[in-house]
């Protein structure tokens, strides 16, 4: 659900919005370094190191507290990139809470979901660590409970650009306020849907071709697509039926994060 509520005077949108975890990752590994030097081990092709949000995060982090220690960074890159679903940002929130605790800076939570806000607005959830209920520019955040269903994804072939769609005349910016209770209760408009389905044809097809099993919905402002199930077996026939003409993934929707469980156990 995303709904938009107002603009503030600096031209930030002021949200609602609701964010589940999906078990369904990267994968991150941190290696000890003794120059004190943050790097990739594996760029990602076409991404110059130093704007990478991992090494953008690390960084931040060293400034932050003086920290003199350095960190080799090695990503498995598993989320599809540009397609909405927070898997930069997810790293980025991975960064700075595995780092707080492999460099002994004792940050609280709190102060880590700060410094995510500096590096995008999707960055405090993913330190937050659970399904959120979100307001503000989404930096507000209220723990929700929500059923774990299975999830199928599909992934149109085209990145939506999110400045794009927030700078658009016809979207929709005074959307009443609703209460959790609402969501619960089945309202979830995504404002963004119909601005996006106009400009993107993959996205406005992605949303049709999902439709037929179950509801489809935006992630925030694409280009993925998703749609929730109460079965595996349902979510199943939908993923098989769709993956022959597109890049589709199944998935279980998850209400906390699996990075404070793989902590839990370090």
């Amino acid at each position: 659900m995303l709904r938009i509520t107002g603009r503030r005077p600096d031209g930030y949108h002021l949200l609602q919005t609701v964010f589940q975890m999906l078990d369904w990752c990267d994968w991150l590994t941190f290696h000890a370094v003794d120059d004190g030097l943050i790097s990739l081990r594996n760029p990602i092709p076409g991404v110059p190191e130093q704007d990478d949000l991992t090494v953008r995060a690390a960084n931040l982090l060293k400034r932050h507290t003086g920290c003199e220690y350095g960190v080799c960074i090695e990503i498995e890159k598993n989320l599809p990139m540009g397609g909405g679903l927070g898997g930069g940002s997810s790293d980025a929130a991975t960064t700075l809470v595995v780092l707080n605790r492999l460099w002994g800076l004792g940050l609280s939570k709190s102060e880590l979901m700060q410094l995510g806000l500096q590096l995008g607005a999707d960055v405090p959830v993913f330190v937050f660590g659970a399904s959120a209920w979100a307001e503000g520019v989404g930096e507000d955040l209220q723990v929700i409970t929500l059923p774990e269903q299975w999830v199928v994804v599909i992934k149109p072939d085209c990145h939506v650009n999110t400045k794009e769609i927030f700078s658009a005349e016809e979207l929709t910016r005074d959307s009443k306020p609703i209460t959790m209770s609402d969501f619960l209760a089945g309202e979830s408009h995504n404002d963004c849907t119909q601005v996006v389905g106009k400009r993107y044809w993959p996205v406005k097809s992605a949303i049709e071709a999902l439709s037929i099993y179950s509801e489809a919905r935006l992630t925030g402002t694409g280009a993925c697509v998703f749609a929730q199930f109460g079965s595996m077996e349902e979510a199943q026939k939908a993923y098989q039926a769709l993956k022959r003409d597109w890049s589709v993934f199944l998935v279980k929707g998850l209400n906390q994060s699996p990075l404070y469980k793989k902590l839990e156990n370090i």
